[in-house]
């Protein structure tokens, strides 16, 4: 099923909408009402927002301006990225970023929150924004902002990575929001994040490295230049016999992510219905080994 659903494009885009509602609608009806903020560039937008209001006065009634800001600040983000990203992967992250703009600029926050107390809705809104956001890169899309940034810097550079700039960002800006603000705003908004990023990491399949082993009487050719052109991973293999038929075997040897096993398993079962595959999850991989988002 989710083979189908990732290959059907029509239906990815529409799930990629679908992630960022309720991801935006998350935002604005459990955590912003508490004036909490959200990691990243949203939520250096939000502590804007703040200021402005703080500052200058500035009201926006039960609307936010962050996704207006948001969506500007994302504009030559992606038009820098363009080259970098592909155009497939561009065009959904455009998508995405004016999808999630639109969506939390538009879903009225209520004027009392829904849930008073600070750590319900912390877990709640990070259980559904990760939910939402999951959704979104298990159909190859980015929310843009730091992905963007991170995608860049780290087709530049191998050894940096997208997680230890995102860190890092978060870090300087919870530091800043502990300065302006109440302690238990900055701790409550840590919380939220942390919860967040832990339903993420379950639901983003691109994350889990597995090894796969292919046993099979068949061309393994024909395996190895699906993996090789369809896949873009490399694979090895090696002539074998089972100890107890003693017949000749093929196996072949991949490392992939969870996500692109659903497009292996059909066609190794397509080539030979009766080959063996294992796999196995959570594997450390070193050396030449990109990480996809889609």
């Amino acid at each position: 099923m989710l083979y189908n659903t990732m290959h059907n494009r029509a239906l990815r885009l529409v799930l990629l909408v679908v992630g960022e509602l309720i991801a935006a609608a998350a935002l604005n009806l459990f955590i912003v009402p508490l004036s909490l903020y959200t990691g990243g560039l949203l939520g250096l937008c939000q502590l804007i927002r703040t200021l402005l209001q703080t500052y200058l006065g500035l009201s926006f009634g039960t609307y936010d301006i962050a996704g207006i800001l948001y969506f500007l600040l994302n504009i030559p983000l992606l038009i820098v990225g363009y080259r970098d990203l592909g155009r497939g992967l561009a065009v959904r992250t455009i998508i995405c970023t004016v999808s999630y703009s639109l969506f939390y600029s538009i879903i009225p926050i209520p004027a009392q929150p829904i849930v008073d107390d600070y750590l319900t809705a912390c877990l709640l809104g990070g259980i559904l924004t990760g939910l939402g956001s999951g959704i979104v890169l298990t159909c190859g899309g980015s929310g843009g902002g730091l992905d963007v940034i991170g995608l860049i810097m780290s087709k530049r550079d191998h050894a940096f990575t997208v997680g230890k700039f995102s860190l890092g960002f978060n870090v300087v800006l919870y530091t800043v929001i502990l300065i302006l603000f109440d302690p238990e705003i900055a701790i409550y908004s840590v919380i939220y994040n942390f919860s967040n990023s832990m339903i993420l990491d379950r639901m983003h399949q691109q994350n889990v490295n597995v090894q796969a082993l292919i046993f099979t009487r068949e061309d393994e050719g024909v395996l190895a230049d699906f993996i090789i052109k369809k896949l873009g991973r490399s694979v090895t293999y090696w002539n074998g016999v089972g100890a107890y038929t003693k017949d000749n075997v093929h196996v072949l040897c991949v490392c992939l992510s969870k996500y692109e096993i659903e497009e292996l398993m059909p066609m190794v079962h397509e080539v030979d219905p009766h080959a063996f595959l294992t796999v196995q999850e959570g594997v450390r991989v070193f050396g030449n080994f990109p990480r996809k988002l889609g």
